[in-house]
Parts: structure tokens; C-alpha cells; sequence
């Protein structure tokens, strides 16, 4: 997965055992005690296995003040409905499904976590690069970007350059507008990119923005916005 990583065998343990070797190792790499948050990665084939015995060290751990709380980060939302179901976990993290291009999230996940009181940390607002960049190279969830996104992502690219708003902008500020949304983790390569970022989440855009989206079907109606 990673270039000139060395050789290694991946295993994915979700067992109370690996939880607390991963996240004992990991504290003693970053100098810590203790973390914030620990999150379970991604256990899309591993779910029975990370709920029943995964879950358990976490609150454990939480117990033990290792962490200060827990939640799953993943790219679907059936997982996570079943997460908020099933466990105490603190948060969830959502990758590219409450996007400008997929708001999937707000189906069922975004409304029960606002009932439980779930936090929500929304990830992939980009989908990968396509509403960073919608040109012919785009990427949407880490894949060539379908040329029916591609045109969606490049009439959104539009209707923002009417407002001279970048569409980055845009997309990064979105999420924020649900009332479950707590934080947008915004993935970055480079210190530029960061600054760009921030420079993104501090722009103030304008109402008509979000009026002419959906006026213009790219937003579903009632769509909630910044």
C-alpha cells in the first residue's frame, strides 16, 4: 500500500488484546500517556469481531483514562448506523458520504448520532480530489472520477465561480452546515495545503451560493448549509 515500505505482513486485529498493543505501542511512538480519540479503522469484514470484542477494550481503556473516548472511521454508512446502534462509542468519523456529491449520510447516520448525541467528524469532503480539482484527471473515492461526477462536479465549480467562491471552499464548509457535524477533517499533503485549508474554512461565502445550488438540482431541497 505504501512505496518503498518495507516488507511486512499486514494483519487486521481487532481483538481486545491488539487493541490495547496497537494503542500501547502507538503512545509509546508519540512520547504520550494518553490520546483524545482512538479510532477503529475501517473493520468493514471484521464488524461482529470489532463490536464484541474490540469495543470492550475501548471502554475499557476509557475507563483507564488512556483515551478519552473512541469511535469507528469509515467510508460507509451501514456500519456506522450500526455502530451508534450497538455501542457507547463517543464519535464517528464519515469519509466522503456528507459531501457536495453524496450526502448519503444524511439519510440515517447523521440524524441518529444528532438523537444519541453521537459526535460527527466528517472526512473526505473532497471525494478523494474531484471537488478539490474536477478536471479530466479527477479522482472520486480513489478512482478514475465517472463522467457523470465529473460533469456534476464541474457545473458545482460553476455555479461557485458565479459567486467568485472556489469550490473547495465550498466543499470544505458544507458538512458544517448539518446540526450533527462537529469537525471536518480536511486531509492534507503539504504545509501549503494547510494553509489553503484554513484559509478555505475561514472564507465567508454567501447565501445566494447555496440558494443557486439548489435551485439548480445540485443540492437536494432543503439541504442544510452553513
Amino acid at each position: 500500500m505504501w512505496p518503498d515500505a518495507p516488507a511486512a505482513v499486514t494483519v487486521l486485529d481487532y481483538s481486545g488484546d491488539g487493541i490495547r498493543r496497537s494503542l500501547e505501542e502507538s503512545l509509546t511512538r508519540l512520547g504520550l500517556d494518553r490520546v483524545d480519540i482512538a479510532y477503529v479503522h475501517d473493520p468493514d469484514s471484521h464488524m461482529d469481531e470489532a463490536i464484541s470484542d474490540a469495543v470492550p477494550m475501548l471502554e475499557r481503556l476509557r475507563e483507564e483514562g488512556l483515551i478519552r473516548g473512541f469511535g469507528f472511521g469509515m467510508n460507509r454508512t451501514e456500519p456506522l448506523v450500526r455502530v451508534v446502534r450497538e455501542t457507547s462509542a463517543d464519535c464517528v468519523l464519515v469519509a466522503g458520504r456528507y459531501t457536495l456529491l453524496d450526502q448519503g449520510a444524511a439519510d440515517e447516520l447523521l440524524p441518529l448520532c444528532l438523537e444519541r448525541g453521537v459526535g460527527v467528524v466528517v472526512g473526505g469532503v473532497f471525494n478523494s480530489g474531484i471537488l478539490a480539482r474536477p478536471g479530466p484527471a479527477a479522482t472520486f473515492d480513489y478512482a478514475p472520477a465517472p463522467p457523470r461526477l465529473l460533469e456534476r462536479a464541474q457545473r458545482l465549480e460553476a455555479v461557485c465561480a458565479r459567486h467568485r467562491v472556489p469550490l473547495a471552499a465550498a466543499a470544505i464548509q458544507f458538512p458544517l452546515g448539518h446540526p450533527a457535524t462537529g469537525c471536518v477533517l480536511a486531509g492534507v499533503r503539504s504545509v501549503e495545503e494547510l494553509e489553503q485549508a484554513v484559509v478555505a474554512f475561514d472564507r465567508e461565502l454567501p447565501a445566494a451560493l447555496w440558494l443557486e445550488l439548489v435551485a439548480e438540482g445540485l443540492l437536494p431541497a432543503g439541504a442544510l448549509v452553513p
